[in-house]
């Protein structure tokens, strides 16, 4: 009985990492749709977002099993609360890249933006991509080290994101009151996924050291 439970915790762990590849995979897509305004790239997005939602339900399932028929305590009961709350942080991350994707497919076939603020805005997206793939490595391997470099990595893309608003807020701007609320709109997508690979991270040390989360 005692196998059976852990190899069904084992394949919650899996799927809940596989979203996290999934979510990590399109905000990468979606930024690179982004900054080529292709908007074959930008319907990936969504295609990968419908495979994320498409775990979601499993994992909630399989949780909600493992609460009512094993009755966990403990440690364990930590895996599958956690893992119930971390299944809205990844599929709130896939949302956040179809969002990216939206954008890019309103203003096709014209950039959503272009210069500097497309610049920063990729360098953003590829941050986010990084963290995606970091909070899987948390997933999988469990290791609280690893999960509070996800908080100290999120700096870059606050920094990237404190930079953006300050071009948009600068007096040289010349761009439309458009692009500025698109570009307003798209830093905030990109620092909130982060904002959720670092919550993911926490999850996890709770989850190891059964500490409550920082705030």
């Amino acid at each position: 009985m005692r196998t059976k439970f852990q190899d069904q915790l084992d394949a919650l762990t899996d799927r809940l990492a596989s979203m996290c590849h999934l979510a990590g995979q399109a905000i990468e897509v979606a930024t690179d749709a982004l900054v080529r305004a292709d908007l074959p790239a930008a319907e990936r997005v969504f295609d990968l977002n419908e495979q994320i939602e498409a775990l979601r339900g499993p994992c909630e399932e399989q949780a909600m099993t493992l609460l009512a028929l094993q009755a966990p305590v403990a440690r364990d009961l930590r895996q599958v609360i956690t893992g119930v709350h971390l299944v809205a942080d990844l599929s709130r991350m896939g949302g956040l890249a179809q969002h990216v994707a939206e954008s890019v497919r309103r203003r096709y076939p014209n950039h959503v933006t272009s210069g500097e603020a497309e610049q920063l805005l990729g360098r953003m997206g590829r941050v986010a991509g990084g963290l995606a793939g970091l909070a899987e490595q948390v997933l999988r391997t469990r290791d609280p080290e690893l999960a509070a470099e996800l908080d100290r990595r999120d700096d870059e893309l606050d920094s990237l994101h404190h930079q953006l608003l300050e071009l948009i807020q600068d007096p040289a701007w010349t761009d439309s009151v458009t692009v500025a609320v698109d570009v307003t709109l798209l830093g905030r997508f990109y620092e909130r996924f982060g904002d959720h690979t670092v919550v993911v991270g926490r999850r996890v040390i709770f989850l190891v050291t059964g500490e409550p989360m920082a705030q």
